[in-house]
């Protein structure tokens, strides 16, 4: 078959349609692509953007994977997903809860006994439940990692920090909140969860994630990459900017490249699966869809609080609002990586946003209110072929 491309727009770098795709143009199209140029214009170094309905899916990209050639951001990146990766995690336990090996209320200290404990700190108070929605007021340990300035970030990215070792940080500092008090975004609740997945497995919480979701749903670029700071092929590289330390008003930096690091600090269960926009959808639409999950099971993944500034969080799934109505998404963002998705109650349609950077502005503007994703995800959602 003769290989096509569609050129759009220009916005200092090559803008492109897929060809795989190209049978697909339509509005949305356009529209994506616009977002997606509108993206790049305002400082992100590279945009994809796949949109994924019953009629097939469009595929959009912007600017560039590698600033030092030059060249577009790969069509069938594989990139990190992040805290997306939240959402296999808990589909998976409730998977587990399902088949009667775990309850939602089990307490962390039934599997994890004497772990949880220390300065307020009591696993025997928090549940699972809690775990899953960010309600058990345990301390972010990734608040305590030297890696939010460039100099933190360059001398440890490769650094090696065990799930154990990531929870003693966590609880060596009192609790936010009483557990189920309120709501307070903790990647030590991952963590944690990843650990009473093992616990209750025998296994490990990756091989959990890829019986049960990645091979079953024929994720194929999809994978769990442990400690390796390597992204597979075809990837874009990853850049961002720093705060300039002791900068007052605070100040980005020069753009670094922060591609190689390890993406399972703390163990990786709170957010160290690569994927690919393909397969993100894939997996958003059979979850909604009711392929991955019994109705009762992905009734309780969409039991929610109030999340502020967020939306609203269940079990690993955010509950947003769009121009349209409702849906559902979980977004992810590591340095030099940002990803955005959402999709309809229905799981007929779905969108997911690849950005190779967390700082998509240019040094000296001011940062976006919200997120700046969010016109992408809605006008994909919200549009119509």
């Amino acid at each position: 078959m003769k290989r096509t491309s569609v050129v759009i727009v220009a916005v200092c770098a090559a803008t492109l349609v897929s060809p795989a795709v190209a049978s697909a143009a339509s509005q949305s199209q356009r529209t994506l692509q616009r977002d997606a140029d509108v993206l790049v214009a305002n400082g992100s170094p590279g945009v994809l953007v796949e949109l994924s309905t019953a009629k097939g899916s469009v595929k959009v990209r912007s600017g560039h994977g590698d600033l030092r050639t030059g060249t577009p951001m790969p069509w069938n990146a594989h990139f990190r997903i992040a805290s997306f990766s939240k959402t296999f995690l808990s589909a998976t336990m409730l998977q587990l809860v399902g088949e009667g090996r775990l309850s939602l209320d089990d307490t962390v200290d039934r599997w994890l006994p004497g772990v949880v404990s220390g300065n307020g700190n009591d696993g025997r108070a928090i549940t699972v439940r809690q775990l899953l929605q960010h309600t058990s007021g345990l301390h972010d340990y990734m608040a305590e990692l030297d890696l939010f300035t460039e100099k933190g970030f360059l001398r440890h990215r490769f650094d090696k920090l065990s799930a154990s070792e990531a929870v003693k940080l966590a609880v060596g500092k009192p609790p936010e909140f009483a557990p189920g008090m309120s709501w307070s975004y903790s990647n030590t609740n991952y963590v944690l969860a990843g650990m009473v997945t093992e616990k209750v497995t025998g296994r490990d919480w990756r091989q959990e994630i890829t019986d049960r979701i990645v091979r079953p749903l024929d994720l194929r670029e999809t994978s769990l990459p442990h400690t390796s700071p390597f992204l597979p092929a075809p990837h874009a590289r990853g850049y961002d900017r720093f705060v300039v330390e002791g900068s007052n008003p605070p100040r980005l930096g020069r753009r670094v490249d922060v591609t190689l690091m390890n993406p399972s600090m703390g163990g990786g269960a709170d957010g160290s699966i690569n994927s690919t926009t393909e397969d993100g959808n894939k997996f958003l639409r059979a979850l909604l869809g009711g392929r991955v999950l019994k109705p009762a099971l992905l009734a309780e993944m969409k039991k929610t609080v109030p999340a502020p500034g967020l939306g609203e969080y269940g079990l690993g799934l955010m509950k947003l609002t769009s121009s349209c109505g409702a849906y559902w998404g979980h977004g992810g963002s590591l340095p030099g990586n940002s990803t955005g998705n959402g999709v309809t109650e229905d799981g007929k349609r779905s969108v997911m946003v690849s950005l190779n950077t967390l700082t998509p502005y240019h040094p000296g503007a001011e940062p976006p209110e919200g997120n700046p994703l969010d016109p992408v995800i809605d006008h994909a959602l919200c549009g119509r072929e």
